[in-house]
């Protein structure tokens, strides 16, 4: 009988760590030639870090992929919206890693538009048949709390989203250059949740 029980548990539990897994957007394997696309401003150019520390080329050494580092410091999403379609067209990438939107959130730039750009570029990616994954940017005030339109945008487009890390990483002051970059402690940290994610996605 308490056999029988255990095999019942071990199912329940397998199932629910399936359930889990569901949970996250599938995006397809990454062939090990493939090429990443980590695109944003300075958190994704790594300011804060010196160049070898940022953290698309901490990745780079995780995933053992090609990961191209496409950071402009001080860019807004209008001007990423714009620079983004040239990029896709000559890296090619199979995914798209876009961390975006800190600076309309530090410049009060309106909220609409900042969503639309976002989505604009995920469109961008998506119709040249690129994956991508987003990253949350904190919002501004106290708590360092992720913008929720990062999730929300995650869940209609059904692709993963690293939500909290980021605020993670800036709500600790050993984790940080300044008020709002990681040192290169927090790009590397930056680099392994995102690993994970892509693992837990089933791109590698």
């Amino acid at each position: 009988m308490k056999s029988f029980r255990a095999f019942g548990l071990a199912i329940l539990a397998g199932i629910i760590l399936v359930a889990g897994c569901s949970d996250t957007p599938r995006i397809s394997p990454l062939p090990s030639d493939a090429v990443v696309l980590a695109f944003g401003d300075s958190l994704t150019y790594g300011t804060g870090a010196k160049e070898d520390e940022s953290y698309p080329t901490q990745l780079e050494a995780i995933i053992g992929r090609q990961v191209v580092n496409a950071g402009v410091p001080g860019e807004v999403t209008a001007a990423g919206h714009k620079r983004l379609p040239e990029l896709l067209d000559h890296y090619q990438p199979a995914l798209l890693i876009l961390c975006h939107g800190g600076n309309d959130m530090l410049r009060r730039q309106s909220r609409d538009q900042t969503i639309a750009n976002l989505k604009a570029m995920i469109d961008a990616a998506r119709n040249r048949n690129i994956s991508v994954l987003l990253i949350s940017v904190p919002q501004l005030g106290l708590l360092l709390d992720s913008a929720p339109f990062y999730s929300e945008i995650a869940a209609a487009y059904k692709i993963p989203c690293e939500d909290d890390i980021m605020s993670d990483i800036l709500a600790q002051r050993e984790l940080k250059s300044d008020a709002i970059h990681p040192n290169a402690a927090g790009y590397r940290l930056l680099a392994r949740g995102i690993a994970d994610l892509l693992q837990k996605s089933g791109a590698i």
